[in-house]
């Protein structure tokens, strides 16, 4: 018998890819206070809001961490003074 949506199933794969908010603040070294700041001013990642709660799927967290990544160009000149 397949187990039901309540016994480890579906709802739980779903929830172990969601971060709560103190979660995701954890994960970022920041205040939920921030996320909550970000939120209201319509920045950060996309989240979910179920009953009163605040959740993040993870491919939403990567996808926004992937967007936020900044690549460092160093050019030939700055690498030789470097070395110095």
């Amino acid at each position: 018998m397949p187990p039901s949506e309540n016994e480890g199933g579906i709802e739980a794969m779903e929830l172990s890819e969601c971060f709560s908010e103190k979660l995701l603040a954890r994960r970022w070294g920041l205040s939920h206070r921030t996320l909550e700041r970000w939120r209201h001013d319509e920045n950060g990642p996309a989240y979910l809001k179920i009953g009163g709660r605040i959740v993040y799927r993870l491919s939403d967290i990567e996808a926004y961490e992937a967007v936020q990544q900044r690549n460092v160009i160093v050019l030939p000149s700055q690498a030789a003074g470097a070395q110095r």
